[in-house]
């Protein structure tokens, strides 16, 4: 173990290693919960829970001890928030058209856009994409996905409610535009019980958060979770059921649940497009950012060359997760808790991979943490991706305005590929005027015309409502 991990050489131990791995554990375990109920969304999405809970240990076990192994990086791999939120969405937003896009075809393009991302580490072409978009735009899609999963986390939990005033009645299933008087958001009935545990959920995990506990976000839903018992908010019938079993039963993994007839599917093309473009990005700042503060970069090279590796464990996680029977699996930020605490080498990875594993074991218990709990987690997630914003310069109109409809765009029109969409293409434009005004020299990477092409291309011939 010595050897292979290179313990002495990294200046850490066998002792020192595992309670990093632990601890990286700890801080994104809350994911075994949150995942399953946000692609289930209360049975709406046709997804079955057991099966979600499955795919998540099983993958989050087995590609974080393969980026430990095969890497020597002590960073963890799990079905990543916001996408696992924009994932549900598309599901959901279509399920009354007349073209459903069912959560096998989610599947199949989390499935197709691992293919992609392989291509493009191979080819080092995804290398070459991070250095064309901007950084003010980089921080601002981790800023709207972060306001995203905070909107998912308010509607789940009851704090925020959604009514349409109109003049006329709404079809289902349509969509209307809204007159400067009428509303949409309110806040929710401070009488539900959901509403009050969701607020208790928040104040729990933020007390946590300032005391620096480790582990903040899940003791915060363990609480939040012994307060629902308390409530009488809480189904114990999961404990015996044959829906959450106490030993794994695999043959309810929704393995390769893939439908590639619906690839045709008008909306497809879309959706593989925004899974590949916000992985993309989410990745490759978790593992750089690793990387620093694990102090790989020291020596830039080796540190690069590590961080490429990482990356094609990363590519074939995405599509690995997808035939188990998840969303797009990424690399975890909260791996950098683990780093704090010690952890240099893959052994921390393959400590936190194992736990993944042997949390099969314990699905009738996460299966009682109430949505309530979840989405507070998912607000309190939505603030650690907002720390992002103090990285964008709003004193520069040009890279200000483009940040400022990537972060809005998302959470109010409630579609990351929105977001992002009106940031890249807004920014070339912005760009281009400040370059022949004289005002101050741009860079607008080859690769930023081709993808503001792209974006028109989507919009004009895809569509833009809803």
């Amino acid at each position: 173990m010595e050897r292979f991990f290179k313990l002495k050489q990294s200046g850490t131990t066998v002792r020192t290693e595992i309670m990093a791995g632990l601890t990286t554990f700890m801080t994104m375990a809350y994911i075994l919960a949150v995942n399953p109920d946000t692609l289930h969304a209360f049975g709406r999405t046709g997804m079955d829970w057991y099966a979600v809970f499955l795919a998540t240990a099983i993958a989050a076990g087995i590609f974080t001890i393969a980026m430990g192994i095969f890497v020597n990086f002590p960073v963890a791999l799990a079905p990543g928030m916001g996408l696992n939120a924009y994932f549900a969405s598309v599901v959901l937003s279509s399920a009354a058209t007349d073209k459903p896009f069912t959560w096998q075809m989610g599947l199949t393009a989390v499935f197709i856009s691992g293919i992609i991302f392989i291509i493009l580490t191979v080819t080092k072409v995804r290398q070459m994409l991070i250095v064309a978009i901007p950084d003010s735009l980089k921080h601002a899609i981790t800023v709207g996905i972060g306001l995203f999963i905070t909107i998912i986390g308010l509607k789940n939990s009851g704090l925020l409610t959604v009514g349409v005033e109109t003049l006329n009645n709404v079809e289902k299933g349509k969509y209307t535009d809204l007159l400067s008087f009428e509303t949409i958001f309110h806040l929710g009935s401070l009488e539900n019980p959901t509403v009050q545990l969701t607020i208790i959920g928040l104040v729990l995990i933020a007390v946590l958060m300032v005391l620096d506990v480790p582990g903040a976000i899940l003791f915060g839903i363990l609480g939040t979770t012994v307060i629902a018992m308390l409530m009488g908010q809480v189904n114990f019938d999961v404990l015996t059921g044959d829906k959450t079993p106490w030993v794994p039963d695999l043959g309810q993994l929704q393995f390769m649940a893939f439908d590639w007839d619906g690839v045709i599917h008008t909306g497809i093309i879309s959706v593989i497009v925004t899974f590949t473009f916000v992985e993309l990005f989410d990745t490759f700042g978790t593992l750089v950012g690793t990387a620093n503060r694990a102090g790989f970069m020291k020596n830039p090279e080796e540190g690069r060359k590590r961080v490429g590796k990482a990356m094609f464990v990363d590519a074939i996680g995405v599509g690995g997760g997808a035939m188990l029977g998840t969303s797009t699996i990424t690399a975890y930020v909260e791996s950098a808790a683990g780093v704090a605490q010690g952890g240099r080498t893959g052994l921390t990875s393959v400590t936190t991979g194992v736990c993944f594993l042997l949390s099969l074991f314990l699905a009738p218990v996460v299966a009682l943490i109430p949505g309530s709990a979840t989405a507070a987690a998912l607000i309190v997630v939505g603030v650690l991706m907002m720390q992002s914003v103090k990285d964008i310069d709003f004193q520069d109109m040009v890279v200000a305005i483009p940040s400022f409809l990537t972060i809005t765009f998302m959470p109010f029109t409630y579609n990351i590929a929105n977001g992002i969409s009106f940031g890249i293409f807004s920014y070339v434009i912005l760009a281009c005027v400040a370059n022949i005004a004289g005002k101050k020299k741009y860079n607008i990477h080859w690769l930023m015309w081709i993808l503001a092409v792209l974006i028109i291309l989507r919009y004009v011939l895809v569509g833009s409502q809803g």
